[in-house]
Order: C-alpha cells, then sequence, then structure tokens
C-alpha cells in the first residue's frame, strides 16, 4: 500500500442521508480540495488555520456541484498525523460520488479499507493495539462492547503492556550489559528485584488471559439455547425476550422446523437467543433436520433453557424421576453449561398447585429453576436478570482491562510461555545469556501486541477487516 498518496473516501455510510462526510488524507489534501472549494466569503484554503470549519462551495469548472462545509485538520494534529480535509455535503448518494470522482480525476486515490487508521498508527498517533480498537468500536451494539472498545482505544490495555514491557527491558539491557563483562563474574541486575518483576508480570499476563473467557463472549453475544418438547412455548419465550414477534406461535406441534436466533441487551451485554425445533420423535423429514440442528445448537450456546409446560405436571404427565433423567441427559453431555429449568404457562395454575410444583422442582439437586408464564409476561424479567448472573461481570464493574481479540489473547499466551522459562532458568541459576534469549522472545510477544513489532501480512489481516473511510 502506497502510503504517500492522498486518499479520499466517504466515511459516513452509504445511501441517502441528511449529510455524508468525505475525508482527504494525505500532503496534497489541502491544495486538492482547495482547488475546488470556493469559499463564500472569498477566503483562500491554504492560509486558514487548522481545526477551523468553512462554508463555500464544490465547484467544477462552470459546474456548482454543492454546498458545503469544509474542515481543515493540519498534520500532524489530525486523526492520521497528516493534512486532513472533511468535506460535509448533502447526503444525495449522486453528489457524494460526483465529488469523490472530482477528487479521483485530480491527485487522489480511493482509500483501502482501513487506510485512514493504518495511517494514524504508522504516524504514531495509535499503537496497534488502539488502532484494532476502533474497529471494535465502530462494530459496538451494546453498552458493554462499548465500554470495553473505549477503554482500550483510550489506551488502557496497551499501556499496562507497556509498562510491563519497559520493566522487563531495563533488566534485559542490564542482563545483556553482563555478557560483556562475562570474565569478570559481576551482576548489574539485582536477581531479587528481577524475581519480583518475574512474577508480578506472570500474574498481571494470567489476569489478561483469564479476561479473556469473558470479553470473547462479551463481544460475539453469549449464545442461550431455548430447548425442550414441541408447544411448551419456546417461540413464545423467545418473542416475549426480545418483545416482539419473531417466531411463529401455534398450537400445531412442530411448527418450528429451524432454529431462529435473535440479539438483545440485557444490562448491557449482548445475549443471542436461539429458539430451536421441538425434540420429540418424529416421522417428519424436515422436522428431524430441525431437531438434528437443536443438538447442535445446544453444542455452541453458552446457556441452556430447558422449557416445560405446567400443563405436563399439572396432567401428571411428568415426574421428578423423568424430570431427572432428562435434565441428567442434558447435564452429562455439557457438564459445563449452564442449565435452567424453565417452567411456562404458569397462569393456567392455581397458587397450591404452584407450591408443589415449587417443592417438586426443588429437590433437583444442582439445577436452577423458574417458574414463568411467557404469554402474560410473568417473570420474563426474571429469567434476563438469571442470564445476567451467569456472566462474569464483576471486572465490568470494577473496569478492570479486558481482552477480547484474540491476536492479543494469543500473543499473551506466547509471551506468559516465555516468562515461565525465564522463571525456570532463574529457579535452576542458568546463565544469563540463556536467560536473556527468553526475555528477548517475551518482549517480542508484548511488542507485537502494541505494535512494536510488525510485518505486512498482519498490518494487511488487521486493517483488512475495517470499512473503507475509517
Amino acid at each position: 500500500m502506497n502510503t504517500v498518496d492522498t486518499i479520499v473516501a466517504l466515511a459516513t455510510p452509504a445511501g441517502s442521508g441528511a449529510i455524508a462526510v468525505i475525508r482527504l488524507s494525505g500532503k496534497d489534501a489541502k491544495s486538492i480540495a482547495g482547488s475546488y472549494f470556493r469559499s463564500i466569503h472569498g477566503k483562500d484554503l491554504s492560509k486558514q488555520k487548522s481545526h477551523t470549519i468553512h462554508l463555500g462551495h464544490i465547484i467544477d469548472g462552470d459546474v456548482l456541484m454543492d454546498e458545503v462545509l469544509l474542515s481543515i485538520f493540519n498534520g500532524p494534529n489530525s486523526y492520521t498525523g497528516e493534512d486532513v480535509i472533511e468535506i460535509s455535503c448533502h447526503g444525495s448518494p449522486y453528489i457524494q460520488q460526483q465529488i469523490i470522482q472530482l477528487f479521483l480525476r485530480n491527485g487522489c486515490r480511493m482509500a483501502e479499507a482501513g487506510e485512514f487508521t493504518l495511517r494514524a498508527f504508522l504516524n504514531g498517533k495509535l499503537d496497534l493495539s488502539q488502532a484494532e480498537a476502533v474497529a471494535d468500536l465502530i462494530a459496538s451494539e451494546n453498552e458493554t462492547t462499548h465500554q470495553i472498545a473505549i477503554q482500550q482505544m483510550r489506551g488502557g490495555f496497551s499501556n499496562e503492556i507497556k509498562l510491563l514491557r519497559d520493566e522487563l527491558m531495563n533488566f534485559a539491557s542490564l542482563i545483556e550489559l553482563e555478557l560483556d563483562f562475562a570474565e569478570e563474574d559481576v551482576e548489574f541486575a539485582d536477581r531479587l528485584k528481577f524475581q519480583d518483576l518475574i512474577l508480578r508480570i506472570q500474574n498481571v499476563l494470567k489476569k489478561l488471559i483469564d479476561s479473556f473467557a469473558v470479553g470473547n463472549v462479551i463481544k460475539k453475544g453469549i449464545p442461550v439455547a431455548i430447548v425442550g418438547e414441541p408447544n411448551v412455548g419456546k417461540s413464545t419465550l423467545l418473542n416475549a425476550l426480545l418483545n416482539e414477534e419473531k417466531a411463529i406461535v401455534s398450537d400445531i406441534a412442530g411448527t418450528t422446523r429451524d432454529a431462529i436466533e435473535d440479539e438483545i441487551a440485557i444490562g448491557g451485554i449482548g445475549f443471542r437467543f436461539i429458539d430451536t425445533a421441538g425434540i420429540r420423535d418424529t416421522k417428519d423429514i424436515v422436522e428431524n433436520i430441525g431437531i438434528k440442528k437443536t443438538f447442535e445448537k445446544i453444542e455452541q450456546s453458552q446457556v441452556v433453557l430447558f422449557l416445560h409446560s405446567a400443563e405436563e405436571f399439572q396432567n401428571a404427565e411428568i415426574s421428578l424421576t423423568s424430570l431427572q433423567n432428562e435434565v441428567g441427559k442434558i447435564s452429562t453431555k455439557h457438564p459445563n453449561k449452564p442449565l435452567v429449568i424453565i417452567v411456562n404457562k404458569i397462569d393456567i395454575l392455581n397458587n397450591k398447585e404452584r407450591q408443589q410444583l415449587e417443592t417438586l422442582l426443588s429437590n433437583i439437586e444442582g439445577t436452577t429453576y423458574k417458574l414463568i408464564s411467557a404469554k402474560t409476561g410473568e417473570s420474563v424479567e426474571d429469567v434476563k436478570n438469571m442470564l445476567l448472573n451467569f456472566v462474569n461481570t464483576g471486572a465490568l464493574r470494577n473496569n478492570e482491562t479486558i481482552v477480547t481479540n484474540t491476536r492479543h489473547y494469543d500473543a499473551l499466551l506466547k509471551a506468559l510461555e516465555e516468562i515461565q522459562k525465564v522463571q525456570h532458568g532463574m529457579d535452576n541459576h542458568l546463565s544469563g545469556d540463556l536467560l536473556a534469549i527468553d526475555i528477548r522472545q517475551a518482549l517480542h510477544h508484548f511488542g507485537e501486541i502494541t505494535g512494536e513489532i510488525t510485518s505486512d501480512d498482519l498490518l494487511g489481516n488487521i486493517f483488512a477487516n475495517f470499512c473503507i473511510g475509517k
């Protein structure tokens, strides 16, 4: 990618709108834009101060294209670190394309995906983890993913890594210095302080690595499978949770033939609910395919809502033993998945029947249960709160760093492995030259996170996932 060219792209979503923003970046951004911008006050664009906005027209020869607001950001005090021009025009797709094509014909080229942020990274405006957080911020769909992305973009994660790297670098320098005086048998690096540092780095790395378990599911949305026999109210529960008619509700058994998914935010965390086909013996080929998919969705889910109808208990169709057996089958196959028994349609029960049902369910050891009416909405909010309790939000509440990026997670694992090798070397009194090899490797993996160590392939993979214009 040529980073010397002046680039242009639409910075707002494609399509019609009130306004659109067209962004230029590069050494010729001001001169190219100035050639076709006419200030209503006759201002010379090249003489205007940075961070100012000017009203005028974009004119191509005798053709007036649009009345616009033009913003100036002189490098290095801009997003990319280069001269940046942003043009706010009217949101007609025709106007957007006419202005962009005008600049493409006269010295600009179309920006690649993520090229503005890539230039910000290359010009030292952002480190690599902050640049990746920009993409996460754009993709955030709830309060929690937004909060994590903002914290990372502001340098919370990278600052933590930089501090560890700097301290490790200082000790590495002292150990390397010892190698120059190997014959004199001197130690410049205080081994007790170095031991404390290694233990502290291991603790921080383990904490960050452990946070990925929470961060990864938060970023992707926590999948929750709603399973049970036909006609127990799975689709009605999905509609109640989403507060919309997403799934078809019918008294006919086997209505849901395929998994239906949708996502909502509960307490700022995304949950992806999956309404599955009812589990039963059937000769219907299509329904059997749906039932097979149900078991696949259970495998993919983080939480299972096992739905029953109060009618089963009212008519004595299900006993404590049969319920324990059903729960046991799922728990044995998926021992680490939270399983919640949901008894639906309790609006048909009287108070005595409800109490008897509560007593029955309380005898199933180690199982969480809830009585609800998806039809009337009774206790549906309690189900949402119950799901929220399955997510470890302690780190979120304490504003701790949470790792959500798989690349960062991989680099942290490798860094921890090298630090543990250093620990092993110190425990066995290995020489400084052998310790230095493992320390350099740990420093390498730290540098991969912040971008002090990169490759063209790595940058290509990261920024290819950005939208054009950012």
